[in-house]
């Protein structure tokens, strides 16, 4: 019997999370260490490989960098986006491609589907033989201080704040059971010095990191919001700023071809 999975995350939340996103980083300043961080990862890793695809689906690359890179080389790049503009993408649905992608890439994406695995699955799967796919999102051991900090703010009533996370551990189990050779996790921190509260959430809200939990749980209240002010300044260093950790999870693999038996 084919059992769905549990409903973790709400789509419609989702998808208004990163057209807010859109709409925040139409400031020339608004912060985006994160995207750039995993865009130069990938740049990196497919220099280092010395991987040349001649076709790419670039899911999720919405400062466009990956996809500047790729065309500089004469690849044909298709870019794909849960929400955002014409060419959205359903990553829990089958990929459809011709003779399939030399490279994938998901940027940020695939820590907010309800199913990961079958999400993995499909990207496997619309990978032409020798293909490679490079996937990056926010893994286990991000966002320790905030979570703390709502934790106090929430007080005796703690509401779901912070989604559950994926470590290097079930990275790799997940890329072996989805079909994936030579697979490759590993993971990386960003490190930010806040000095508000307000700041910390607004970084988050400007680059699509919001609360997108199918039971989100109820709004801060003003003294609930107090409670979280104090608990920020109660953990800020001697400059009055909080460090706040991000946690780059990178999963990697290959669509090797099949051998045909041998008798």
């Amino acid at each position: 019997m084919v059992t769905s999975p549990p409903e973790i995350f709400a789509p419609k939340r989702r998808n208004a999370i990163r057209r807010r996103m859109e709409r925040l980083q139409a400031d020339s300043q608004a912060p985006r260490y994160i995207a750039d961080d995993m865009a130069d990862d990938v740049i990196d890793r497919l220099s280092f490989l010395r991987h040349d695809p001649k076709s790419a689906l670039l899911i999720g690359d919405w400062t466009g960098a990956v996809g500047r890179t790729l065309t500089q080389t004469g690849t044909a790049v298709d870019r794909r986006d849960p929400a955002l503009g014409a060419s959205t993408i359903d990553e829990e649905a089958p990929l459809t491609h011709s003779i399939g992608y030399d490279f994938i890439a998901s940027l940020g994406t695939l820590d907010t589907v309800n199913d990961l695995p079958g999400a993995l699955v499909h990207l496997r799967r619309a990978l032409a033989d020798g293909g490679l796919m490079i996937a990056c999102f926010m893994g286990a051991g991000s966002l320790g201080a905030l979570r703390a900090i709502m934790l106090e703010a929430d007080a005796d009533r703690p509401s779901p704040r912070i989604h559950p996370q994926v470590d290097v551990r079930a990275g790799g189990q997940l890329l072996q059971r989805c079909g994936f050779a030579d697979p490759v996790i590993d993971s990386h921190h960003i490190d930010v010095r806040f000095s508000s509260l307000d700041r910390m959430i607004g970084d988050l809200r400007a680059q699509g990191l919001g609360n997108c939990l199918a039971r989100p749980g109820a709004p801060l209240g003003k003294a609930a919001l107090a409670r979280a002010r104090a608990a920020f300044a109660a953990r800020a260093d001697a400059d009055g700023k909080v460090t706040e950790r991000f946690e780059i999870l990178t999963l990697s693999g290959w669509a090797k071809p099949l051998r045909p038996p041998k008798f």
